[in-house]
């Protein structure tokens, strides 16, 4: 007899997962988020609803899951920031990318519903500090170190303060759509910031 447990089994629970996290997202994509349902979630991966609440006990959790597994990669690696040598160009890079992502309509879409969640869940919240915002933070403040260890960037500066003065305001503009995320927007939100926090 097959043991079930095997391989065949283990791939089969992975190809759900990413279909349930592929249809979450498109989805949200397609739809204002409140007709989002985990039925209609489960029609489009081909699953029985059971299926999604064994691993998720609601539709914010599975669309968290679906952002989480962007935002992880292909490699499933960890995030890390450009170390070029020049925090200005590092920085602008990623501010850049993070315009763009934001820009993205999948993304927005995505990213605005759960902002809705976190915001009245407090569970969800936590687990979206531990599992993305929490890693991310860390990764941007150990670009800052290095820029400090290099003297590009004052060896007392608060971290904390420095990551809000850079993406408070383009989260801010995202947030109540208040003007375009071009890159010439971003590149003045990295010079402000240098300006503010150099040696």
């Amino acid at each position: 007899m097959p043991d079930e447990k095997g391989p065949d089994h283990s791939r089969r629970k992975e190809r759900s997962r990413q279909a349930i996290l592929a249809a979450a997202r498109s989805l949200v994509t397609e739809e204002a988020y409140e007709k989002v349902t985990i039925e209609a979630i489960a029609a489009r991966a081909g699953v029985g609803k059971q299926t999604i609440y064994r691993r998720w006990p609601s539709k914010s959790a599975v669309v968290f899951a679906a952002l989480l597994a962007l935002s992880e990669g292909a490699d499933g690696q960890s995030v890390a920031l450009p170390d070029t040598g020049d925090i200005e160009a590092d920085l602008k890079l990623v501010m850049r990318a993070t315009a763009r992502e934001f820009t993205d309509p999948s993304f927005d879409r995505l990213i605005r519903a759960l902002t809705t969640e976190i915001a009245n869940d407090p569970a969800l919240a936590a687990e979206y500090r531990e599992k993305l915002s929490g890693p991310l933070e860390e990764a941007k403040k150990a670009r800052l170190r290095s820029a400090q260890k290099a003297g590009q960037l004052d060896a007392d500066a608060d971290l904390d303060l420095v990551l809000e003065v850079l993406y408070a305001p383009l989260s801010q503009r995202w947030l109540h759509r208040g003007g375009p995320l071009t890159d010439a927007y971003a590149d003045s939100l990295v010079e402000v910031t240098l300006r503010a926090f150099r040696p």
